[in-house]
């Protein structure tokens, strides 16, 4: 029975090209190397002795990075192609880390930050555009989520060992890991991948699909994003405010903290492909798994609101990752859908700065929360009530849809 249940396991990972598995392993190795996110918020605050208005602030300088970084990076791969903006961003990345860490004045640390992130960020929508020319069109959701597989295997890895450096060399350990495994992923995909010339957005002669009409006008595609938003709002929580609120609240170490994020991914690698295969088999609409994904996210909000027991952090954890499970691949699939071929760039940055812009709102809207009402309670009810709002705007584009797809049909018809 084991067995038989664990060949079917195997069975979800048949079917990706080399390149899709390289790219999966030079992102485990960056992500596992990626220790200072989790607890930039705590370093900046306990270690800097920051206010929390200042780390507000220093993490909307992150998210503006991020912003202008996605931007740009899906402007360029759509330009130059996706190969040497990602080789570029994490190589140059990886070598600013290094210097962060003696960067320690706020004014310093807001402008660092800032340049980091948009050199970091160039890597998302260009590693989204290498899965859809890499990938078979019937492999594309599952190799998204083959790829945050191991976003959060690194996720569970490092956050562990990040809590374990911390303390026993100091955060400035942290940086230097992070640096480190940036230069040694990129150099991995340099090596052993090489660029594809003959790809619908880089195949100069066939420039693909002409836009009928502006992505501006895109009116489900907006919708959506609003929804993924609110997403990321919610989920940016377990690396801003929550960190801070495990330390004050119950008193946990770095590695406590380290050790719960380390549970969600841990989860995840080992549910989510199977639960994403069952999906697509069956067929499911995608948006409504992304808004039952959104819901579940919000209520997990609310349970934070029993602030008597440390378990409430785990089961909190537990729900959301399955929240976080439905709502992310399929977020991503559906984003990569709506493009036309030769735009998948321009779509996955938008796409990309809806959670860079998440990020913003993420931190400084919930710092903001706890400061102004000296309280977290009002900030776990604000984070779920967006969740319900986040659910609605689900509905509202499954509307819209509905819509566009009858519209469609008509015309057709009409032209026949």
């Amino acid at each position: 029975m084991i067995q038989k249940a664990f060949f079917k396991y195997i069975e979800n990972f048949k079917g990706f090209s080399r390149e899709i598995w390289i790219l999966t392993l030079i992102t485990f190795i960056n992500r596992a190397g990626t220790m200072v996110l989790p607890f930039l918020s705590k370093y900046l605050k306990e270690d800097l002795n920051f206010t929390l208005d200042q780390v507000g602030w220093i993490m909307v300088s992150f998210g503006c990075g991020s912003m202008l970084g996605s931007w740009l990076g899906g402007k360029l791969s759509d330009k130059i192609g996706f190969y040497k903006i990602m080789i570029f961003s994490l190589l140059t990345s990886g070598l600013m880390f290094f210097g962060l860490q003696h960067i320690t004045t706020y004014e310093g640390l807001l402008v660092a930050i800032f340049l980091i992130m948009t050199i970091a960020d160039m890597f998302r929508p260009a590693m989204f555009v290498s899965l859809a020319a890499y990938a078979k069109p019937e492999n594309r959701t599952r190799a998204l989520t083959l790829v945050r597989l191991a976003v959060n295997l690194g996720f569970a890895a490092g956050p562990a060992l990040g809590g374990l450096i911390i303390m026993n060399i100091g955060y400035e350990g942290l940086f230097w890991v992070d640096g480190f495994t940036c230069v040694a992923a990129i150099l991995i995909f340099w090596i052993m991948v090489k660029e594809k010339q003959h790809s619908s957005y880089l195949n100069k002669e066939n420039p693909g699909e002409i836009l009928t009409a502006s992505v501006f006008k895109d009116g489900p595609f907006w919708t959506f994003l609003i929804m993924c938003l609110i997403n990321g709002i919610i989920f940016f929580q377990l690396f801003s405010t929550l960190p801070i609120y495990h330390k004050e609240q119950f008193n946990l170490t770095e590695l406590r903290t380290g050790l719960l994020l380390a549970f969600n991914g841990i989860l995840i690698f080992f549910m989510e492909m199977p639960i994403v295969s069952y999906i697509e088999r069956k067929k499911f609409d995608k948006v409504k798994v992304v808004t039952i994904g959104t819901f579940i996210m919000g209520l997990c909000m609310y349970l934070l609101l029993i602030n008597q027991w440390e378990i409430v952090l785990w089961i909190m954890m537990f729900i959301m990752t399955f929240g976080e499970m439905l709502a992310f691949p399929f977020s991503n699939s559906f984003a990569m859908s709506r493009a036309p071929k030769g735009h998948e760039g321009r779509y996955m940055a938008i796409f990309t700065m809806s959670y860079s812009f998440a990020h913003i709102l993420s931190a400084k809207t919930g710092f903001f929360i706890i400061e102004f009402y000296n309280s977290y309670q009002y900030n776990w009810f604000f984070m779920g009530s967006l969740g319900i709002i986040g659910t609605l705007l689900g509905y509202f584009t499954l509307v819209l849809l509905r819509k566009e797809k009858a519209i469609t049909l008509k015309t057709k018809k009409i032209v026949k």
